[in-house]
């Protein structure tokens, strides 16, 4: 990974992150594995708390989850039954060679030292396998949820998703893009709290978590869009980068 310390931030808001997080689109999962036979052998690379594992076991996969941090870990044990990840990361995958049918990557291939991790996928994978990172971006072609990004000094947007990661290298086909809407229903209190499971926030000082706290608060407050509503409809853009192992 290419700096471990914001990577492994989550553990300790393991319980909140698996509650407030997105899950992905079945569309978005399907797309993502069109072509193998089903039941697929699925490397869930970065697992974390098993949001990617239980939607691909939900469509009948074999499912196995590979994750760094031991709370994270714990979590998805916890929320997932029967289900037990591997301790391991995108540079070291626990699996034997040719194994899998497909690795995903729900969340965390911004985490990856890419070039090691491209080698190890290929290594995992079976000639003709998948490699499709998978992401929920917000949809900051919405005003709100622009200022919400601003405030809160939130991630990749779709674009640094499409530009940046749009190749992974000899190994692999020419990357693939597939995008799907979809939308999570929060109150604004359930909005911060999946916002303080944010690499950003986690290790923020106590002063600049404070700033953020008081922006949102001004945001829902103050902004049109949110004035007076008990929840609000999160919009996002999943996106699925899709490629085969050569």
């Amino acid at each position: 990974m290419t700096d471990p310390t914001p990577a492994l931030s989550f553990g300790g808001a393991a319980a909140a992150y698996d509650r407030f997080r997105p899950r992905y689109p079945e569309a978005a999962l399907r797309w993502a594995l069109d072509g193998l036979d089903t039941p697929a052998r699925v490397v869930d690379l970065g697992a974390g708390t098993g949001i990617l594992t239980r939607g691909l076991l939900a469509l009948g996969q074999h499912v196995v989850p590979v994750e760094p941090d031991p709370g994270m870990r714990a979590q998805l044990a916890a929320a997932t039954p029967d289900t037990t990840a591997l301790a391991g990361s995108a540079e070291a995958v626990p699996v034997p060679a040719g194994s899998a049918d497909a690795v995903l990557v729900g969340q965390a291939y911004h985490w990856f030292d890419r070039d090691r991790a491209h080698a190890e996928v290929a290594r995992v994978l079976r000639p003709g396998g998948t490699f499709a990172p998978v992401w929920n971006v917000r949809d900051e072609r919405v005003a709100w949820v622009a200022e919400l990004t601003r405030i809160a000094h939130l991630g990749d947007t779709a674009d640094d998703v499409t530009g940046r990661y749009a190749d992974f290298g000899p190994a692999f086909t020419p990357v693939e893009v597939g995008e799907f809407a979809h939308a999570t229903t929060l109150t604004p209190d359930q909005v911060v709290g999946m916002l303080h499971t944010r690499s950003y926030w986690l290790t923020a000082t106590p002063a600049e978590r404070a700033r953020i706290d008081d922006g949102l608060a001004e945001l829902f407050a103050d902004h049109p869009d949110l004035v007076g509503r008990d929840t609000v409809e999160l919009p996002y853009r999943t996106l699925v980068l899709r490629a085969r192992r050569r």
